[in-house]
């Protein structure tokens, strides 16, 4: 079904913990309080997040479909509300002492990626050279979340490093390539920002995904359109991005207090 290969991963992970459970019963015959008691014991034990629940449940429904040819009913035991968490982010200041504090180049670029460009951690490491278009001073992210492409803005402080780095490193096809495979690990990315995380002392767990989160919200707070920003970010509904004025001074500034007022 041409799933992403995260997405394949994400309900292989899910559907493995169900198959475990009940490896010693008959699948066949199992009922929606199998399945309930089910989530009651991740629930209670593991402490599972509704996310993931939401992913169990959809894996199982996927998983009956395929292999019994059977549509089940597991809309009871879908959480009733969705969690939705503010997202994470780093201040202007953060980002420059984590940047500041990176002295590997190849690094350096994958951080300045990230953060001056807004994408995804598996969009950087799928990048290819030839996505790179320094006369147009533009980016393109190839198959992205839900199967399109976007271009977005190369900022020309970026160019300049890419440059060097590419002098250096002279990468073949993917532009992040690792050591014993063609392209870059996520996980590498993920370890190398946490570690110049703790360096520039950041009191946060600094993921990847944070730098594409303070990218959005540094944008909200230039005063750049959330319009724009939701094209940049490649997000289907403008819904997604508006989270990010929930936490962008823009949407608060001109919002006297009434503390203030007395």
């Amino acid at each position: 079904q041409r799933y992403a290969a995260s997405s394949v991963k994400t309900y292989t992970n899910a559907l493995a913990k169900f198959l475990w459970a009940f490896s010693d019963k008959n699948l066949a015959h199992l009922t929606l309080e199998d399945f309930s008691n089910f989530l009651i014991k991740l629930q209670s034990q593991q402490k599972i997040s509704s996310a993931y629940q939401r992913q169990i449940i959809a894996s199982i429904d996927k998983f009956y479909q395929l292999f019994y040819n059977r549509k089940l009913d597991l809309s009871a035991l879908y959480p009733k509300r969705k969690a939705k968490p503010l997202p994470k982010y780093l201040t202007t200041e953060e980002v420059r002492r984590l940047l500041e504090k990176c002295k590997n180049l190849k690094h350096l670029c994958v951080l300045k990626i990230l953060y001056g460009c807004g994408l995804r951690v598996s969009e950087v490491v799928a990048l290819k050279i030839e996505d790179i278009d320094s006369s147009a001073m533009r980016l393109l992210v190839r198959n992205a979340k839900g199967q399109k492409d976007r271009v977005v803005p190369l900022p020309k402080s970026l160019l300049e490093n890419l440059r060097r780095y590419y002098k250096i490193y002279r990468p073949k096809t993917y532009l992040f390539e690792g050591q014993k495979k063609a392209r870059y690990s996520v996980k590498s990315v993920q370890e190398a920002t946490k570690k110049y995380a703790l360096e520039a002392q950041i009191k946060k767990k600094v993921t990847p995904h944070m730098l594409r989160h303070s990218y959005a919200t540094h944008q909200l707070e230039n005063g750049v359109n959330i319009r724009h920003i939701q094209e940049l970010l490649g997000h289907n509904s403008i819904k997604t991005t508006e989270i990010y004025t929930q936490i962008s001074k823009v949407s608060k500034e001109k919002i006297a207090n009434p503390l203030d007022q007395l």
